[in-house]
């Protein structure tokens, strides 16, 4: 028989959800100098520094 999930670790469930909720995947694309070509720089960044992020060389 499953053990019934306790009411905390539904609590945090909630707040890490509502948490997560926060941050964004951001993609930036880089040219390289020698070949030319573009390579592709992936991140997780919280939502208020997204602007900050792409800013950066």
């Amino acid at each position: 028989m499953a053990k019934a999930a306790s009411k905390n670790s539904k609590v945090k469930d909630a707040k890490a959800a509502a948490e997560s909720k926060n941050w964004t995947k951001v993609i930036k694309s880089i040219r390289s100098p020698k070949t030319g070509a573009y390579t592709f720089k992936e991140a997780i960044v919280h939502k208020e520094k997204v602007k900050e992020y792409l800013a950066e060389k």
